[in-house]
């Protein structure tokens, strides 16, 4: 009964405010009415002791997302777990993990250096649906933030600065990492046409498992870590926010692994560059555009990319004059050659240009890995310092990269034929890719002790092989000593006779 008349009184006094609300439109004047929603508008201001921002979820002419409304969303979700009552799951774009934000129409509170926040999400449903290419019908989100306006310098100044910060902090966290590589120019243009394709990057190496002695492998890791927090020292030294770095060192050494383990240590990205696709040296700038900052961009055996080096120019060159001379150079093979050359004309200057030229300061945050494995073939405008920052060299592998290798392949860290393999390791050359393939069990019958004797036996077997190389290199010295002493012989045997005919010639005449 009690409820009944409360509804009763309120449903009245809802139809009363219509009434006086329709004979105000219908009988005040439009300027009366202008003039009284202004000065109520002032009075409302005065009394409302409280400021407002709003930040919506698209900006923009084309309604692109906004980049803000992205950071708030992720600033927002720690305290929307621990405040919210209403939670949305959602997966957000480059995201590896569910993301758990305020759902429409509710509210958390923050605080910031004594100063107290509110943060609605919203929504705005359009009264009437239509088919459009953009979300310009959709239901719009917004974010609300309301403090007191004693707070206004702080809120603007500094909190705002602090929720984007912090939020794009928790994207690269969240994110998932690429791994990328450069599209054929002809692929850049068009619907969703990039210049960059990407997968998933997954690969597990880490500086852990890497086959490497401990001191080298935290002298690198240091230098990462220096890198990293070094944005204000690159900035005050005047130099561009990228390091170089060189790995060197015979095929099997774990050039690419090193990569990847850099590339877990840091979080970054990987950008694999193939030089062989880029036509000039323009698009290696765009290319160079279109990356991300907190990427590794890598050019893997710079020395077989391109025709950079000075030295096999000149070879190739001279080949090129000896088969003109003698008139038998290839027709369709130098066509052929000329097609290949116009493939690609980035030159070494392009290269030296995007490694620490100008354009290398765009964006910032970016380490550039070349891999070799014959560094003498590389010019040294290349590889010096300043460009490549920091020359790494990958090994053969030592007995404490074998310790790393048996700990991550047969979980042992200690083994009476551990002596035995220093020793032999001591008096042979393995890479780490092979030692590894030995130590690898190849069925379930196989134990820790026979992948040990295994490479025991790769080992020995690779000393003979080394040793079975040398001699035949030596005997084929020997034989060209001795070819080129019967020669020298002959030469000298054929001048005698040429002089001694000379000589027999001058005195009849005379």
């Amino acid at each position: 009964m009690i409820m009944r008349d409360l509804l009763m009184h309120l449903s009245s006094a809802v139809g009363g405010l219509m009434i006086i609300v329709t004979l105000f439109r219908d009988h005040f004047p439009p300027h009366l009415r202008d003039l009284l929603e202004k000065y109520t508008s002032k009075l409302v201001r005065l009394l409302y002791p409280y400021i407002q921002i709003t930040f919506p979820e698209y900006t923009g002419e084309r309604l692109k997302k906004s980049d803000v409304y992205t950071a708030i969303q992720n600033y927002l979700t720690e305290k929307a777990t621990t405040g919210a009552k209403k939670l949305k799951a959602d997966t957000l774009k480059d995201s590896q993990s569910l993301i758990l934000s305020m759902d429409d129409n509710e509210e958390v509170t923050d605080e910031f250096q004594g100063a107290k926040l509110w943060w609605f999400s919203n929504k705005i449903v359009p009264k009437s649906m239509s088919m459009s290419f953009y979300p310009a019908t959709e239901e719009r989100r917004f974010y609300r933030l309301v403090f007191h306006k004693h707070h206004r310098d702080l809120i603007t100044g500094t909190y705002i600065k602090h929720v984007m910060n912090e939020g794009k902090a928790i994207a690269l966290k969240n994110r998932q990492r690429k791994l990328f590589t450069n599209n054929p120019s002809n692929n850049w243009y068009g619907y969703k046409s990039t210049k960059w394709s990407h997968v998933v990057f997954e690969h597990p190496a880490t500086f852990d498992t890497l086959a490497m002695e401990p001191k080298k492998k935290q002298e690198i890791m240091s230098d990462l870590k220096k890198f990293s927090e070094g944005k204000e020292y690159y900035k005050k030294i005047g130099k561009a926010w990228k390091r170089g770095y060189l790995l060197y060192g015979p095929p099997g050494t774990g050039k690419s692994t090193m990569i990847a383990a850099m590339a877990n240590f840091m979080n970054y990205d990987v950008y694999d560059l193939e030089l062989t696709t880029v036509k000039d040296n323009s698009e290696l700038r765009k290319l160079l555009i279109d990356t991300s900052t907190k990427s590794i961009i890598v050019i893997e055996d710079i020395d077989c990319s391109l025709d950079l080096t000075g030295q096999r120019k000149k070879a190739k060159k001279k080949k090129e004059d000896d088969e003109d001379e003698e008139g038998k150079g290839d027709p369709a093979k130098k066509m052929k050659e000329e097609e290949e050359t116009k493939a690609s004309k980035v030159t070494l200057s392009g290269l030296l240009n995007f490694i620490d030229g100008i354009w290398s300061g765009c964006g910032g945050e970016r380490i550039i890995i070349f891999t070799t494995n014959f560094i003498d073939k590389l010019d040294p405008a290349l590889i010096r310092r300043g460009r490549m920052d920091k020359h790494i060299e990958m090994s053969y592998c030592c007995f404490e990269a074998f310790k790393v290798l048996a700990n991550n392949y047969l979980d042992v860290e200690s083994h009476p034929l551990f002596g035995m393999i220093e020793a032999k390791m001591k008096e042979t050359n393995m890479t780490p890719a092979d030692v590894a393939e030995n130590l690898m069990p190849k069925s379930s019958t196989e134990t820790r002790e026979t992948c040990l004797r295994s490479l025991i036996k790769a080992l020995e077997e690779a000393k003979e092989e080394a040793a079975k190389k040398m001699a035949e290199e030596e005997e084929e010295a020997k034989e060209s000593e001795a070819k080129d002493a019967a020669n020298s012989i002959e030469e000298a045997k054929e001048n005698g006779v040429v002089a001694n005919g000379k000589l027999e010639e001058e005195k009849l005449n005379v």
